[in-house]
């Protein structure tokens, strides 16, 4: 049988099982519906900076899409970003311009190759490369696995909008690779690893490789990996994790370019140049050319940690760069977490340098030459500044923005006439499992979220509702569950203090409620201030718990790489008692 049909069948096997799983759902009556699902961003940077006709604002992917990279073939630009435990794996986006994208889901999207389902929430798949090879009219994902055994992996497709082809594992260690194409069609890998033998100088040190890539046979060829930075641009300064490479050629000349200083506040981009694409390279000396370290924190519509970039020719053949950074609150918290940005770049010198990467990042950017409307939140491409998100479950595939956790979203949710039935698994949210929750990113750090749920707990076992998670062990749960012959809404706080200790979980409030009818209920923050409630009229809502701190769902208290998610939740194992 061949390869395809092998494929083929396997996926209709999944999706057979899921089917089972969605008629079961059905079957359930006590199975939470879900329905008129909105989530409204009001951020205050947005508001004081609307719009003229010819821009667009940055970050372009909002929430967390970190680890951008970006290829092209013609007029189109594909992207993709990290994903961690999340599923679909490695979420991909296109473009004819730059400034309107359009969310294609997950390249990742077949649980039987990608099971993240045991795997904490920063671990799966992260820092994905891109790259279209015009010699064989075939793109190229290659990306780091951290789950199943898959390692180093790379997937190919002529077309990135009618799916990719088998994980292929790749026989070299470390992370961050991607893939060059010179123009005799030659391939090569580059990617972060540890120093050869294991002989660290110091904490951090890390080294970029390169090897020869086998194109026919779609493999590194043994014995071709070289060392081509050891440590970073100045060894002597001991500089510290050196990652994420790219390699592009221009004017003959071979050019590297590396995030390096942690993806935190020492966040930087660097270049190098050589006459081989195996070195040697020399940093440019007005390195870094892209980062936002430089500057106090109370400075206007903060923007920090920029770098992580890759780099592409735009329209007009003006050259542009994405990479993550992130926008934190008053408190200095990340609970919207890595996101996308771009800038415009000075290639008309020797060396490539981010305009107005080196000051304090501005909100708005001036469209590229020839693009002449801005369609962000409107005819299907994908939205930023204020926006809101309205979902009522009445199409027959839920939007690509809607994600699991260590799992397919097919394998819960069932889409009804009157709206979405979660079937909820024997799952706690805490639990290193998939779970039975409908996630969507936190995309502000003001925002407001409202659903309906029809909904009426058999025992003190059923919980459903909402979740706000950073990650398994930092997390709300606000849901609808039941204490003796009576309901409540309860607020669970879950923590983990250390990542050695257990959860410590506390109900921060709870309160009867009446299902007679579906119940409204609602998330809100205003920076690091989060509040819950309820409504039984559709109006009124009543407060539970008052105001709680975020801090749990930044990854500056929390760890991680992740940006908060806020889910739909059900369970049958609830331990939330009012």
């Amino acid at each position: 049988m061949k390869k395809v049909q092998v494929k083929q069948l396997l996926s209709m096997l999944v999706l057979f099982s899921f089917m089972g799983v969605n008629s079961q759902n059905k079957s359930k009556n006590n199975a939470p519906l879900f329905s008129n699902f909105t989530y409204q961003g009001n951020d205050k940077v947005y508001t004081d900076n609307p719009l003229k006709s010819d821009e667009f604002y940055t970050p372009i992917l909002q929430g967390c899409y970190p680890d951008p990279a970006i290829t092209r073939k013609g007029d189109d630009y594909y992207m993709v970003c990290s994903s961690f435990a999340m599923f679909p794996g490695v979420p991909i986006f296109h473009s004819k311009d730059l400034v309107n994208w359009t969310d294609l889901g997950g390249v990742l999207n077949d649980v039987t190759q990608f099971n993240p389902h045991d795997t904490g929430i920063s671990q799966g798949v992260y820092a994905p490369g891109i790259t279209y090879n015009p010699h064989n009219d075939t793109f190229y994902m290659i990306v780091t696995a951290f789950s199943g055994g898959l390692g180093n992996i790379i997937v190919k497709t002529k077309d990135p909008k009618k799916g990719w082809g088998n994980p292929i594992k790749l026989a070299f260690g470390g992370i961050d690779p991607s893939i060059f194409f010179d123009d005799n069609g030659k391939g090569y890998i580059v990617h972060n690893d540890a120093p050869d033998n294991g002989k660290e100088r110091y904490n951090g040190h890390r080294v970029i490789k390169v090897w020869e890539y086998d194109v026919e046979n779609d493999k590194v060829i043994p014995g071709t990996d070289k060392i081509i930075v050891d440590g970073g641009v100045d060894p002597a300064k001991n500089p510290i994790w050196i990652e994420a490479p790219h390699l592009y050629k221009k004017d003959g000349k071979y050019f590297l370019m590396c995030a390096e200083g942690g993806t935190g506040g020492n966040h930087t981009e660097v270049i190098f140049k050589s006459d081989s694409p195996k070195g040697p390279f020399i940093p440019a000396p007005s390195n870094p050319i892209l980062t936002q370290k430089y500057f106090g924190r109370d400075r206007k519509n903060r923007v920090d940690w920029a770098g992580h970039a890759d780099l592409v020719k735009g329209p007009g053949d003006k050259y542009y760069g994405v990479f993550l950074a992130v926008r934190p609150n008053e408190k200095n918290r990340v609970n919207t977490g890595r996101e996308t940005f771009m800038l415009p770049v000075d290639w008309s010198g020797e060396f490539p340098v981010f305009e107005n990467g080196l000051v304090p990042l501005e909100p708005k950017l001036k469209m590229p030459q020839g693009v002449t409307e801005n369609k962000t939140g409107k005819e299907g491409f994908f939205p930023n500044g204020n926006f809101a998100f309205n979902d009522n479950f009445t199409s027959a595939k839920l939007d690509n923005r809607w994600i699991g956790l260590r799992g397919p979203r097919e394998k819960f949710t069932a889409i009804t006439k009157k709206g979405l039935q979660i079937n909820p698994f024997e799952t706690n949210i805490k639990e290193l499992k998939p779970t039975s929750t409908l996630f969507y990113r936190q995309q502000h750090n003001t925002f407001s979220l409202t659903t309906t749920i029809d909904y009426k707990p058999k025992s003190d076992k059923d919980l459903a509702g909402l979740v706000a998670l950073q990650n398994e062990g930092s997390n709300y749960v606000f849901g609808i569950t039941m204490k003796d012959k009576d309901y409540y809404v309860v607020l669970q706080k879950n923590q983990k203090t250390r990542r050695d200790a257990a959860i410590n979980s506390t109900i921060v409030a709870s309160a009867k409620i009446d299902l007679k009818k579906p119940v409204q209920l609602q998330m809100k923050a205003n920076g690091d201030d989060y509040e819950f409630g309820y409504s039984v009229n559709g109006t009124d809502f009543v407060n539970v718990g008052g105001v709680v701190s975020g801090d749990i769902l930044s990854t500056d208290v929390a760890g991680g790489f992740t940006g908060c998610l806020l889910g739909l939740y059900a369970t049958s194992t609830n331990d939330a008692k009012p």
